[in-house]
């Protein structure tokens, strides 16, 4: 194996750890995320704080069976 095909292998090794990193950093934020809107945070305070947008947050919630917020309703 030449000089150029070990850099090859060894990105390829760097990028599929990263992407591992990034699959279980995501999957740590959306479980924090649902957590925040089960214990009745505000929608749109959760969305501030995430790099998600809200239609994507709405999507998650729903598909989590959360439902939709009362408008004007806060958690305490």
């Amino acid at each position: 194996m030449d000089e150029y095909e070990e850099a090859v292998e060894a990105t390829a090794r760097r990028l599929r750890r990263a992407r591992a990193a990034t699959e279980k950093a995501q999957a740590e934020h959306i479980t924090a995320v649902l957590d925040a809107l089960r214990a009745g945070r505000p929608p749109m305070r959760v969305a501030e704080l995430s790099p998600f947008s809200d239609a994507h947050l709405r999507q998650l919630a729903r598909k989590a069976g959360i439902p939709r917020a009362v408008k004007g309703k806060t958690a305490n």
